[in-house]
């Protein structure tokens, strides 16, 4: 009786390549650069009326850059064997799965952070409109007074920038997913071509040839499509922060720390394992 699964996906044992950096290792020290030294950081240059506006300016590119070189370092290790890793992620806990999109934070989540910002100062607007005109004149050092004056009267051309990302995302991120489609349809077809000849014993080897081959030509192209996907959400992070100015752009560097924080807070794992009663599991989401 031929047994088809187990001889045509065994491997022969190649020269071991290093794995991701020990990622889960890297991914954790990481998280603990940005939640106990660059959050903090961003916090004091914002609410310490003794912080200089330059320490503001290198504290921001301090945490933008520590967010940029997590992708980069996600394309160093992504080759064809850490793929299956690096798209079903272990470093990554049953809460923040759900925002993942092929391996990592969807990209409309960075959007979606921003119209939040947005959105909650419209909401206060007429509370403060008094207020305002009778403290128009406030001291520039004045650092809570500019925190909380940096989303009001917020000019059209912003806006207008801010839709603009939000469009090409609204095309990016489908064709990314159109993209994973392609290469598995392709893949089951040739495997679906093949498999009757790889169950006949003179032809088994020839066959199996074919679909070893076709299964390194998937990987190959999901290497390329993961890379594209951690090219876009850099793009689209540094596309946010370029377009604010240095108060609202580290209202929301510390907004999207904050939110990667929440998601290793222990009281909120434990609510979330409460309230659901199923496991989430996996890593490719194709969807927000």
């Amino acid at each position: 009786m031929p047994k088809p699964f187990s001889s045509l996906f065994s491997r022969k044992k190649a020269p071991q390549s290093p794995q991701p950096v020990a990622f889960k290792e890297y991914y954790t020290n990481w998280f603990n650069t940005l939640n106990n030294t660059l959050l903090p950081l961003i916090n004091q240059s914002l609410y310490s009326s003794s912080s200089p506006p330059a320490l503001l300016c290198s504290h921001i590119d301090l945490l933008l850059q520590h967010l940029l070189s997590y992708y980069d370092t996600l394309d160093l290790v992504a080759t064809q064997e850490h793929l299956p890793q690096l798209l079903f992620p272990s470093w990554r806990n049953s809460l923040e799965i759900p925002f993942l999109f092929l391996g990592d934070l969807h990209p409309y989540l960075f959007t979606t952070l921003l119209r939040s910002c947005l959105d909650q100062e419209d909401s206060e607007e007429e509370e403060d409109d008094s207020e305002e005109e009778e403290e128009e004149d406030y001291d520039f050092l004045d650092r809570p007074r500019q925190v909380e004056m940096a989303w009001k009267n917020v000019p059209k051309s912003l806006m207008a920038r801010v839709e603009q990302i939000e469009c090409g995302l609204r095309l990016m991120v489908p064709a990314l997913t159109d993209r994973i489609k392609k290469v598995q349809g392709c893949f089951v077809g040739r495997i679906a071509e093949d498999w009757v000849g790889f169950c006949c014993e003179s032809k088994r080897e020839g066959v199996k040839a074919v679909i070893e081959e076709a299964m390194k030509e998937e990987r190959e192209e999901m290497v390329t499509v993961f890379v594209d996907a951690n090219r876009l959400r850099k793009s689209v992070i540094t596309e946010i922060v370029g377009v604010l100015t240095h108060y609202q752009a580290a209202l929301f560097l510390q907004g999207l720390a904050q939110f990667l924080a929440g998601f290793r807070d222990p009281d909120l794992i434990a609510e979330f394992k409460r309230t659901n009663n199923f496991s989430i599991t996996g890593g490719l989401h194709l969807g927000f």
